[in-house]
């Protein structure tokens, strides 16, 4: 709309307000506002409730104490607030506010200044709406682009900080040790060419020492149900605690069973299979110990399982 159809919709909304009064006497811009108040049976308390408005800034309104008010753009967002809880127009009221808060009185003034004052005015009032969104639309854009950042820039630390903490964690596995497959065939396929494989699954606890080409591999407590695979080109000693508890396959095929449990015993392999066990040597009978000997000799197989350097 343009300020001159706004200027000529407040000079005909003029006319009907001096019927209305019948005494020639224009109604106040504060008259109108508790008039069309009073007429929708709206309270000053409901007004200040919705528009968040102190109510002594909308008594100031319509009493025409425009001194007790904020001035300038504040004021008129409360017109234009007050106006719209009511329901009417809300550049018609602006300009009544306007008009009321001039200088000089609209009644002292020439009828062709009225128009020229209300178009400065509302000239001066549109380019403060205009200036103001871009410059909240620009702030909404930085805060919503540094909490992105911020985001970002935290998930960045806690991602390198569990990389360096699994680099830590996971250790150096021996090339010559590893987890046994389920499959035999493909054990036996993934062995270098020139060498061979043996297997060992723990169906209970036991100790063992592993020994490969001369070299000792590893020596621990194999808890069930860990599997160990041992490659080597000449010779594999396993040395057990308990042979009964353990399961051994020679190149992806099974071997019987090596001994009992508790059983301190030690295979030897080499690229051919299993070596046949050596005969041992003859061991003290129960009967040729001495009664402290014996209760050595017996505290040491209970233990045998686990520590065969018992013996």
């Amino acid at each position: 709309m343009l300020i001159t159809d706004k200027v000529n919709l407040y000079l005909v909304s003029v006319k009907p307000q001096d019927n209305r009064q019948g005494s020639g006497r224009v109604e106040s811009f504060g008259a109108r506002l508790k008039r069309e108040r009073e007429q929708r049976g709206v309270t000053l308390d409901d007004i200040a409730l919705s528009t968040k408005i102190g109510k002594r800034f909308l008594t100031a309104l319509e009493e025409e104490h425009f001194e007790q008010l904020p001035g300038g753009i504040f004021s008129k967002g409360f017109v234009r607030a007050y106006a719209c809880h009511l329901g009417i127009d809300e550049e018609q009221a602006i300009a009544d506010y306007l008009s009321a808060t001039a200088p000089s009185s609209p009644s002292e003034l020439p009828q062709s200044d009225l128009p020229i004052e209300m178009a400065e005015q509302l000239e001066d009032r549109e380019p403060v709406r205009a200036v103001r969104v871009p410059w909240a639309l620009f702030a909404a854009l930085l805060l919503v682009a540094a909490l992105g950042f911020a985001l970002w820039g935290f998930h960045s630390r806690e991602t390198r900080k569990q990389d360096h903490a699994v680099a830590h964690i996971q250790p150096a596995a021996d090339p010559r040790v590893a987890p046994t497959h389920t499959n035999g065939q493909s054990q036996a396929a993934d062995a270098t060419p020139g060498s061979f494989t043996v297997a060992i699954k723990a169906r209970e606890d036991s100790w063992i020492s592993i020994t490969a080409d001369g070299k000792q591999l590893s020596e621990q407590l194999l808890v069930a149900p860990a599997e160990r695979s041992i490659e080597a080109r000449d010779e594999i000693v396993i040395k057990a605690g308990s042979i009964g508890a353990l399961d051994f396959s020679f190149n992806g095929k099974q071997l019987p069973a090596q001994g009992d449990y508790e059983e301190v015993k030690t295979l030897t392999f080499d690229a051919n299979g299993l070596h046949p066990p050596t005969p041992k040597p003859s061991s003290p009978t129960a009967q040729s110990l001495p009664p402290r000997s014996l209760a050595i000799v017996i505290q040491c197989r209970r233990e045998s399982a686990r520590n065969p350097y018992c013996w």
